[in-house]
């Protein structure tokens, strides 16, 4: 095993990454040391990069991972969540976050607000602390750290590298929508997580799925994800007063809400029928308040439920979810490679010239 680990640290918006190696520590009981195989740059890496989002620094961005464990320390856990050995070599996925599953927030469901948390890729790099991003080699898993196996070896580290961000937060906006059998599901924001969002409420049975974006060629690359139809944020069925006065304006059951954009999440709020949900996950940037009629929500018995992350419910579902489905969905043509650890600051600079859905960093 390998004593040194090359990683990208990042400063700030205007100094940017920097190449550097450190000392492997030596682990804490419960910890789990992982080489990193593959990493893909999440929105919010980019909105850090651009100096939008504000993260503790100096750090090692990334939380986008899979990897193949290396070494387990002593009181590392023997299984992962679904049972399964953990062993030198397995090939895994782990959820963004470690935290104690005794808390308080924990036992409500919500382990990703715990009290203890620590996220990978958003933690500042001290004397202490290292190697708790994606941009790296290696990365150590802290103790109460949710990991899964990936058992099928058919599933390319593209693909398998989205599982514990975009993957696993779809699955749980799936899960706040509630059942979806027979529903009309509109997924507004068709990025990465619109996209996986769209074949999860296809799989989960589904009426209808329609994707919205501004951008209407992603939109209509939906459609090779599940969705049934395609929209442009402009099209008449969406407006609260079509000037066509022969169109009848959208109704859903579902509203799942990615782009974060104010104006999108009040429009789409009403196109709700009578009982219908909407899941809030886009807006994690800061935001104008936005103005809810109380008496239409009451009336109209609606529920608005936010989501920021996920809970281990939900990472088991993501991977079982790409393990059933990626023969059927091409998830690996959303995943734009070719760049290596050393050239982490090309790759961000072409997620933001190109906008394509994950730029990729081969790290093995």
């Amino acid at each position: 095993m390998a004593d040194q680990a090359i990683f990208a640290q990042f400063e700030d918006s205007a100094n940017g990454f920097s190449i550097r190696s450190t000392s492997i520590p030596e682990l804490k009981p419960g910890e789990v040391l992982v080489r990193n195989t593959y990493t893909t740059i999440c929105r919010s890496d980019i909105y850090t990069f651009q100096g939008k989002r504000k993260e503790k620094s100096p750090t090692i961005l990334g939380h986008e991972i899979v990897g193949k464990i290396v070494l387990l320390a002593q009181d590392a856990p023997s299984k992962d969540l679904r049972g399964h050995a953990l062993q030198i070599g397995d090939r895994i996925t782990w959820g963004i976050y470690a935290s104690d599953p005794a808390s308080a927030f924990a036992k409500k469901g919500i382990p990703q607000k715990g009290e203890d948390l620590f996220k990978y890729g958003h933690e500042q790099i001290t004397e202490q602390s290292t190697l708790h991003g994606g941009l790296a080699e290696y990365i150590i898993l802290r103790k109460n750290t949710p990991i899964i196996v990936i058992q099928d070896e058919a599933l390319s580290n593209k693909a398998a590298s989205l599982i514990n961000c975009a993957v696993a937060t779809a699955a749980g906006a799936i899960r706040l929508a509630g059942s979806l059998e027979g529903q009309t599901v509109l997924v507004n924001g068709a990025g990465m997580l619109g996209i996986i969002a769209c074949a999860m409420a296809h799989k989960a049975g589904a009426r209808k799925v329609i994707a919205v974006d501004f951008n209407i060629d992603r939109a209509n690359l939906a459609l090779k994800f599940g969705a049934d139809l395609a929209l442009g944020a402009d099209a008449p069925v969406l407006s609260s007063s079509p000037a066509d006065d022969t169109v009848e304006r959208l109704k859903v059951d579902v509203v799942l809400e990615f782009s974060g954009i104010p104006e999108a999440m009040k429009s789409t709020l009403e196109l709700l029928d009578i009982g219908g949900t909407a899941v809030w996950i886009g807006a994690t940037f800061p935001q104008p308040d936005i103005a809810i009629n109380g008496e239409k929500m009451i009336r109209r018995v609606l529920t608005i439920r936010g989501l920021h992350n996920y809970n281990q419910s939900d990472l088991v579902a993501a991977v079982e979810f790409i393990e059933s489905s990626f023969i059927e969905f091409d998830f690996d043509s959303l995943v734009h490679g070719g760049f290596s650890l050393e050239q982490t600051s090309a790759a961000y600079q072409y997620a933001i010239d190109h906008n394509p859905f994950r730029v990729g960093i081969d790290l093995f």
